[in-house]
């Protein structure tokens, strides 16, 4: 008979070296189940592959695969109930689920763990977490596209001040606007469905670091799990977490992306831009001053960017000087991970019925766009199209500018004859060409804020987000 395992060191994968039991404080350190809990179904959905496969190659026999086959999809159940009492003084999630699996059909359970390690079992986990994550903030990403498109085809034909260095610069559709936002969250999709790619490599197989003696399939498990690829080097598998810094990159940018829309929210529905009202839904008071109507969910839009570029910066730092294979260091890829992935997840569904439900105040754009000589660039265009070189077109519409200013005028209150003491080049129909609808419409280029773009546009955006051609 061998010595007596203590109940501490029975609650471990490793505890058979050891004769003195962990020191709580080593224990409470390195324990990851406070938040790799929430890997259980992928852990289960891997646990439950391999066991397949074990059967399939004859490692173990088809009722011992049964059986631990059942057992495990007994055991997701439980948890997916909310059932499952987690012990917190386990170590990990693989600890867990292999503990309680045996508790439910003994020793059998034992042999899951045949010809695989934590090191290769982690890997496969954070993988399919990660390829989940992606497809879930995908859905999402064109939950915000919908709302945008959506808002931009109800104003179309709505012209405001478009903005250089925050001041007026120029006259531009609202939608063309809110359709660049629909540009920057594409290009966030296709980097997420890159990242996804990459993620997409079954890492199970190659053991704790060297591989396996036994004679597994890893193509059979690759297929049943739903992985393209099979990792081709164990040393790298199963010490590789490129896909996380590659994640955390893309969602720091669409991070970056709703912050920027954000703060447009934020200053649009201040009283001195008077652009947007938003849906009492999505906003909040003052415990102080009762008439407030705050925008707090774009503020914390635009301030949770900040902890998401922290996880990336954090997640370099943890990689930068690791030897292979695996160290324990890489303990640290989940937390900013998981926090990054329910971080991005909020912003973009609270950002979507933000848009939903907003009122544009279509009449202050449009004043807003009639002031600050934003169609200066169309007289010095006017000038131009009459053969005068830019440069010196240019130089006369500031002097015209100058004197506008001067006198307390817009551009258009001025008279021919004022126009024509800077320039005999300007005809009477100088004033038509300044109006905000003909220097949006003067803009017909691929790309450009005239109304006809901006709808052949619009409709591609409807078409890509599989919305009805006649409508939202």
């Amino acid at each position: 008979m061998g010595p007596a395992v203590s109940g501490t060191r029975k609650a471990k994968l490793w505890g058979g070296r050891f004769r003195q039991d962990t020191a709580k404080s080593v224990l409470a350190f390195t324990s990851s189940l406070p938040f790799d809990r929430r890997l259980y179904r992928e852990d289960i959905a891997g646990s439950i592959a391999h066991a397949r496969m074990l059967a399939k190659q004859g490692i173990i026999s088809s009722t011992e695969g049964e059986a631990i086959v059942n057992g495990l999809v007994a055991l997701r159940e439980e948890m997916d109930r909310g059932q499952f009492a987690f012990d917190p003084h386990l170590e990990d999630i693989h600890t867990a689920i292999e503990l309680a699996l045996a508790e439910r059909i003994g020793e059998v359970a034992g042999k899951l763990h045949t010809g695989r390690s934590r090191n290769d079992q982690v890997a496969l986990d954070l993988r399919l977490y990660v390829k989940g994550a992606i497809d879930q903030l995908t859905g999402l990403i064109q939950g915000l596209e919908r709302a945008l498109v959506g808002l931009a085809e109800a104003h179309v034909q709505t012209i405001m001040p478009g903005y250089t260095h925050t001041q007026r610069a120029q006259p531009v559709l609202l939608a063309h606007h809110l359709l660049a936002y629909f540009e920057m969250l594409e290009r966030d999709r296709e980097r997420l469905g890159d990242c996804r790619r990459r993620a997409d490599v079954l890492p199970l197989g190659s053991g704790a670091l060297a591989g396996t003696t036994f004679n597994i399939d890893r193509d059979f498990v690759a297929r049943e799990l739903g992985f393209g690829q099979v990792s081709r080097n164990s040393l790298d598998a199963v010490s590789d977490r490129d896909f996380i810094v590659e994640f955390l990159a893309a969602a720091s940018l669409v991070m970056a992306h709703l912050s920027r829309l954000a703060e447009e929210v934020v200053l649009w529905s201040t009283p001195e831009f008077g652009f947007l009202t938003l849906d009492q839904a999505y906003a909040t008071g003052s415990s102080i001053m009762p008439q407030k109507l705050n925008p707090d969910p774009a503020e914390l839009v635009r301030g949770k960017a900040g902890r998401v570029f922290g996880h990336l910066v954090g997640m370099l730092a943890t990689l930068k000087a690791l030897p292979l294979s695996y160290s324990r260091d890489l303990q640290e890829d989940k937390e900013g991970l998981f926090d990054t992935v329910d971080t991005v997840q909020a912003s973009l569904e609270v950002l979507a019925g933000l848009f939903s439900t907003v009122k544009v105040n279509a009449p202050a754009m449009r004043r807003a766009a009639q002031e600050g000589y934003a169609t200066a660039t169309d007289a010095a265009d006017y000038l131009a199209r009459r053969g005068l070189p830019f440069r010196q077109a240019h130089e006369i519409v500031g002097q015209l500018v100058r004197y506008a200013e001067e006198r307390g005028k817009a551009l258009a209150e001025l008279s021919l004859e004022e126009f024509r003491r800077f320039s005999a080049l300007f005809r009477e129909d100088i004033h038509q060409a300044l109006t905000v609808e003909a220097s949006v419409a003067a803009r017909d280029v691929y790309g450009g804020t005239a109304p006809g773009q901006v709808q052949a546009r619009l409709e591609e955006a409807k078409r890509i987000l599989g919305m009805p051609a006649d409508g939202p």
